[in-house]
């Protein structure tokens, strides 16, 4: 069995994002770029199950500028057996993602099919939910827990009102939540080994993919600063002050 899974280059979550001055867009020159958390977790899920002998081979599949690659690499030095890189010069939106991801699923026939749960740039958290509609497939999404065997995966699902266990029918889609595992430590030997797998590069346009276009943002702002601490010397004084402000 194939496991495909959607890995995302987003800017770092240690950085602090910055708006540009004209509101346009988030500042991206010189920051630095690095895998996004949920899906280094679905990429450790699938070698899991590599490992176990459960599936013969692990792809990993972004869609990004032509400078990706070094993202891919690193994809390939925790353990991933090839890449396939979807050229894109300008950001897709969810849809059109999942769209793409389908044509890259038509071609190589996985029996499953793992993403984060969303990504730390846009937070959509629709991707996954979206290529199962579009392949007809089932999917078990926010999985905290997964367990693969006669053709089902077990799925523990993180839920408002707490956990919930389904079954689904392989092909399958699965988005995983953090707490599914923590992804391995990349080794330097891992490095080096994959700079001798495969990058398969193909351009959105040739799969017959349009970038989008279904949502617009039109501006940009950053949070508002929080306002100076005020000491209050009783009750009366903190209430009346709530008043003022129009809280109370």
């Amino acid at each position: 069995m194939k496991i495909l899974v959607a890995y995302k280059r987003v800017v770092d979550f240690n950085v602090r994002i910055q708006v540009k001055p004209d509101g346009s867009g988030v500042a991206s020159e010189g920051v630095k770029l690095s895998p996004n958390p949920f899906d280094d977790i679905a990429l450790e899920a699938a070698l899991r199950l590599r490992e176990q002998g459960i599936a013969e081979e692990v792809i990993i599949a972004t869609i990004a500028p032509a400078d990706a690659q070094p993202h891919l690499r690193n994809g390939l030095a925790m353990g991933a057996n090839r890449a396939i890189h979807v050229v894109s010069a300008e950001p897709v939106q969810p849809l059109a993602a999942a769209r793409a991801l389908l044509k890259l699923v038509e071609k190589e026939q996985p029996g499953l099919v793992i993403l984060g749960k969303q990504a730390i740039d846009d937070d959509c958290s629709q991707t996954g939910q979206m290529l199962a509609a579009l392949w007809d497939r089932p999917q078990a999404t926010f999985a905290s827990k997964l367990e693969v065997a006669d053709g089902k995966a077990t799925v523990t699902r993180e839920v408002d009102a707490g956990l919930e266990t389904i079954e689904v029918d392989l092909p399958a889609v699965i988005t995983t939540d953090l707490r599914l595992n923590e992804p391995r430590f990349i080794k330097l030997p891992d490095i080096m080994k994959a700079k001798a797998k495969p990058i398969e590069t193909v351009e959105l346009a040739s799969l017959g993919v349009a970038h989008g276009g279904e949502i617009s943002n039109t501006n940009y702002a950053p949070p508002a600063k929080r306002s100076r601490g005020v000491m209050v010397k009783d009750v009366a004084e903190l209430v009346a002050l709530l008043q003022q402000k129009g809280l109370a």
